[in-house]
């Protein structure tokens, strides 16, 4: 880890049926009474977007500001029976009417990510899509990527093809072998210009080319804001 302490909670959530849009709800508003107890905010609550990814499905972005304080919260959650905190009974047996399940992981963030007080502070919001990049890493090397990520990628990506960089995260509790990128786009008219230019730009080919070898795999998908998350709102918790 860096200078950068905070903890990040990332979790896919499974959806049953046409609940997206109530679990979007109990997930935000729901959830202010369980956030107070905790030492966590809110990063973001997204849809995957079906054309991209899995679905129906939601992904949740919770920021700590340091192990520390995850430790708290977890601590908190397992100091009831079953594993459950239990001032939440009735919220957990509400959501289980909406999800089936999910997977979670914890991921630590690079010095050159922004938190999200920052992000809302400098009005980083409202953006329409959300482009969150899984990436399979050669084991050792996360860092090694995320440091090229910043150093010769995040403002050609910027500049030419109209990605802001929100963060990049290494996953914990692996052996250094996958990271996670999130970046956004204004518009779809600019998702699909990049996504164009995958398969015709030089600088795009540079950079996979400077990371071949140490990118194994990688797969991207489309979010989209839930209406009460702090990236739609700019209200950070």
């Amino acid at each position: 880890m860096g200078k950068n302490k905070k903890v990040y909670l990332h979790e896919y959530i499974d959806i049953i049926l046409h609940n997206r849009g109530n679990y979007f709800e109990h997930m935000t508003i729901g959830w202010k009474k369980a956030q107070a107890e905790r030492k966590q905010r809110t990063f973001g609550i997204w849809g995957t977007f079906g054309s991209t990814g899995r679905w129906p499905e939601v992904v949740n972005l919770w920021e700590f500001d340091s192990l520390e304080d995850m430790a708290f919260d977890y601590s908190h959650e397992t100091g009831g029976k079953n594993m459950q905190d239990p001032s939440l009974f009735e919220w957990w047996a509400k959501a289980q009417t909406m999800r089936s399940g999910g997977y979670d992981r914890i991921l630590y963030p690079t010095d050159y990510s922004m938190g999200i007080q920052e992000i809302c502070q400098k009005g980083l919001i409202k953006d329409r899509v959300y482009y969150q990049q899984r990436i399979a890493i050669t084991p050792g090397q996360a860092d090694t990527y995320l440091e090229m990520l910043g150093d010769h990628w995040m403002d050609t990506a910027k500049k030419d093809f109209g990605m802001n960089l929100l963060g990049a995260y290494k996953t914990a509790l692996r052996n250094d072998s996958e990271v996670f990128v999130l970046w956004s786009f204004k518009t779809w008219e600019e998702w699909a210009a990049m996504e164009k230019a995958t398969r015709t730009s030089d600088k795009i080919k540079a950079w996979n080319a400077r990371t071949q070898g140490i990118a194994i795999d990688w797969l991207n998908t489309c979010l989209c804001n839930a209406p009460q998350s702090p990236l739609e709102t700019g209200h950070a918790p």
